[in-house]
């Protein structure tokens, strides 16, 4: 079993940052592939970014590319999310999640999901 859990959220104006953060515990996450996630009212669940834990590669969603940043902190099991110049659309619920398989990449159907972090950003 995987823990993991989420912090960081918030509201924050139109370019604006924010840094969210997924603890994780339970299992060796060096083995895990590790996913940002959001979801906004009315909207399907989107990925954001992730990381390989074991090899440092890091994907995008075009939406986010050159504004989010996705790291992790080996010796803290802890995943970030760096989001800077934030735009309103940007504002969703966003979730931590992780799966051994690491070609689940996009796939929103990760085994492994924190519980949520709210992000708002004002216009």
């Amino acid at each position: 079993q995987v823990q993991l859990v989420e912090s960081g959220g918030g509201l924050v104006q139109a370019g604006g940052s924010l840094r969210l953060s997924c603890a994780a515990s339970g299992r060796t996450v060096s083995s895990l592939l590790m996913g940002w996630f959001r979801q906004a009212p009315g909207k399907e669940r989107e990925f954001v970014a992730a990381v390989r834990w074991s090899v440092s590669s890091t994907y995008y969603a075009d939406s986010v590319k050159g504004r989010f940043t996705i790291s992790r902190d080996n010796a803290k099991n802890t995943v970030y999310l760096q989001m800077n110049s934030l735009k309103p659309e940007d504002t969703a619920v966003y979730y931590c999640a992780a799966d051994p398989n690491y070609s689940k990449l996009y796939d929103p159907n990760y085994h492994y999901w924190g519980q949520g972090t709210q992000v708002t950003v004002s216009s």
